[in-house]
């Protein structure tokens, strides 16, 4: 169990990452743009790829009626979302440490890593919930006012995962390095799971 107990303390660790690296990407590519324009999702915060990103963003934006890119401040998930994973972090490093001296067993790295698919789970649906309402409740009075063949408004949401076209730009969205370290962070403590599932089938 001491192995078993080891992998789940090294699992939740990768999920640090999370403070340095951003979850996501999303990145607009038109003609005019030589070079994409790219934006890094992080859990406290919105990035630029590069300088002045998200400035011309936000002013291709004011033209079809999207509001500003949210600073840190503006919404309650970026001053949440680093305590939940901090919190994560914490609960998954005790549950590693318990295990290795025998007072929680193996099915608690099962049940630290169901918990951490539900928050993944809500995460992304409020971010999704997040881009519907930033993509299509557009400013009425805005320069440019687009339609759909059918007449209804056209919406501007980028989209959760993969590639879209939006008029003439190519939007790509994908998660970046920190949703790759928080994958490996949680197949780690599945492979604890397992170690100490078999552990326990080992004769005496």
């Amino acid at each position: 169990m001491k192995k078993a107990g080891l992998l789940m303390i090294i699992g939740p660790l990768f999920l640090l990452g999370l403070f340095y690296f951003p979850l996501w990407n999303i990145m607009l590519g038109a003609p005019q743009y030589p070079e994409p324009l790219g934006m890094n999702i992080h859990i406290d915060g919105i990035r630029d790829m590069n300088e002045f990103d998200l400035q011309n963003i936000d002013g291709l934006n004011h033209y079809i009626g999207m509001r500003k890119l949210p600073k840190p401040e503006e919404m309650w998930e970026f001053s949440t979302f680093p305590l939940v994973i901090g919190g994560m972090v914490a609960l998954g490093v005790l549950i590693g440490i318990l295990g290795i001296i025998g007072k929680l067993n193996y099915q608690w790295y099962a049940g630290w890593f169901v918990l951490m698919s539900i928050l993944g789970i809500l995460g992304m649906y409020d971010f999704n919930a997040w881009m519907v309402d930033y993509g299509t409740n557009l400013d009425p009075n805005a320069i440019m006012k687009l339609a759909n063949p059918d007449g209804t408004p056209m919406s501007y949401k980028p989209p959760l995962f993969g590639h879209a076209k939006m008029l003439n730009f190519d939007v790509t969205s994908l998660p970046s390095s920190g949703a790759w370290m928080m994958f490996v962070g949680m197949t780690t403590t599945v492979i604890a799971f397992f170690v100490g599932w078999k552990a326990t089938k080992k004769p005496t």
